[in-house]
């Protein structure tokens, strides 16, 4: 099928709510928004440069933004309601594939992979951690904690139910790790500083 005959197509657009997070639902949509990669937008000023976050962060209620190829996910304000939110995300998407204009612009696509300072790397992960992560593993008894962000390496800390738990590193390796690269394409490594062996001693300290 063309390009041209694919824009003729009605455009498809599911709607899924995480179990994990009430706050955050996942927008499939049945053409590609953005081909380059995930990118994730922690705030409206964050936005700039990519005309569908922009549109996006105008409606009120929106928190964050993830857009990757052809799936959006949108997290809330937890004072928001979905009613009504779901619908004007939907026109809004719509809108912007109509419009014909790239959901991001490749200039703003390169700025928010290669531009960012570890410390708005280290936001974009917290966020994750703090709307979806941990949210979901706290069902049993488990946290993962932040200890820095440097180079390209994200140092974190599994403690609780994690800390010593056998299927710590699937949990680590196939969730979580998978999740970091959708909003943080800058982390090429992840290190697990958690003293497994310590069940007293949940966290990490910096020898010195």
């Amino acid at each position: 099928m063309s390009d041209a005959q694919s824009m003729d197509l009605p455009i498809g657009i599911r709607a899924e709510t995480s179990l994990a997070d009430p706050d955050t639902c996942k927008f499939t949509v049945s053409r590609d928004l953005h081909p380059g990669g995930p990118l994730f937008f922690g705030n409206k000023e964050r936005a700039a440069g990519s005309p569908l976050a922009e549109r996006l962060f105008a409606l009120s209620g929106v928190a964050n933004v993830l857009i990757a190829e052809s799936v959006v996910t949108i997290g809330k304000e937890p004072s928001a309601s979905w009613s009504g939110l779901k619908s004007a995300i939907g026109m809004a998407v719509r809108t912007q594939l109509l419009s014909g204009v790239p959901a991001i612009l490749e200039i703003a696509a390169q700025a928010s992979t290669q531009g960012r300072a570890d410390a708005e790397v280290r936001v974009a992960v917290q966020t994750l951690l703090d709307k979806e992560v941990n949210r979901s593993i706290a069902n049993h008894g488990g946290k993962i904690s932040i200890v820095d962000v440097s180079e390209g390496k994200l140092f974190i800390t599994m403690s609780g139910g994690c800390q010593g738990c056998a299927s710590s590193q699937v949990t680590l390796r196939q969730g979580f790790e998978v999740m970091v690269r959708r909003v943080a394409p800058e982390i090429m490594e992840i290190v697990d500083a958690t003293d497994h062996a310590a069940g007293k001693a949940p966290f990490y300290r910096r020898p010195g």
